[in-house]
């Protein structure tokens, strides 16, 4: 079980360059790639993309790459030779009109937009990507790393919680069976302190006895319970991500509590299920951490 929380960071240098990868990860329902690259690598955002969704299958992904050509590289000027050939004839026409000649100076050409540029980078972004993919390769490897290990630690966590609740379910489930007794004397009590002689044999009583039973059975309640629980360890052990089923199963088990305390009218039993319930509430909590 793995975190939604991590960081990585990677580095690889090779002839074409060096590039820095960081991936941080935070919370987040759906999965959320955002990439911060050079201007001139954003064709490479659909394989960074790929690379990193291959892997981690929730969360919001901050992905920031950073990419430098080599020192000794050349710098990549380019010089349009058709903007210089109009300026020399601009120049020319001028002295012409002067009737004395106008210098054409290297300023001229500097301060003269388009002539000379320069660009992003040296690189082309096929030739970046093969540094680039190692650099992203360590940083996923970091950050599932941290991931695994922050999942460990909220497996432990939801652990010991699932244990309570299974705790707290068994005594709900102990104190049931005794709730229909319960109600045959208070019913008897009712019957005499309002004057009613009534044999607890007769069919009236009996049907209300046999209603009642019927109303504040919770033994399907606390099945259904009991497979939730089952099949919550089962996701926490599995190898796939368990973030979506866990949160289901919350609210699932919320549901049967609930069910449990409208049914069994029994204030011992209304506070056990007080008390799952705030426990269920702090292991929602953790769930939403959950890939």
């Amino acid at each position: 079980m793995h975190s939604m929380t991590g960081f990585g960071r990677g580095s690889a240098t090779a002839d074409e360059g060096s590039a820095t990868v960081e991936i941080a990860c935070v919370n987040r329902k759906q999965a959320e790639v955002v990439i911060q690259a050079p201007r001139e690598l954003t064709e490479l955002e659909p394989k960074i993309r790929k690379a990193v969704l291959n892997t981690i299958s929730r969360g919001r992904i901050q992905v920031s790459i950073q990419f430098d050509s080599p020192a000794n590289a050349a710098a990549p000027v380019k010089v349009d030779l058709r903007l210089v050939d109009g300026l020399e004839g601009a120049f020319e026409q001028i002295s012409d009109r002067c009737g004395r000649n106008v210098l054409l100076e290297a300023a001229d050409f500097l301060r003269a937009p388009g002539i000379i540029r320069i660009e992003d980078s040296g690189v082309t972004p096929d030739a970046a990507w093969g540094v680039i993919e190692r650099a992203l390769e360590v940083a996923i490897e970091q950050v599932l790393a941290m991931r695994s290990a922050e999942g460990d630690d909220l497996a432990r966590d939801l652990a010991g919680r699932l244990d309570q609740l299974e705790g707290t379910a068994a005594a709900i489930a102990r104190l049931a069976p005794a709730r229909p007794e319960r109600y045959r004397e208070l019913l008897t009590k009712r019957l005499r302190d309002a004057g009613l002689d009534l044999d607890l044999q007769d069919e009236r009583v009996l049907r209300e006895l046999a209603v009642f039973a019927d109303r504040c059975d919770i033994s399907e309640e606390v099945t259904r319970l009991d497979s939730h629980f089952r099949k919550f360890r089962d996701y926490m052990a599995g190898r796939e991500p368990a973030g979506r089923p866990l949160d289901f199963l919350c609210q699932e088990i919320h549901r049967e509590f609930n069910t449990i305390g409208s049914k069994a009218s029994d204030a011992a039993i209304a506070q056990h299920v007080v008390e799952a319930k705030t426990e269920l509430e702090k292991i929602r909590e953790q769930v939403q951490n959950v890939e």
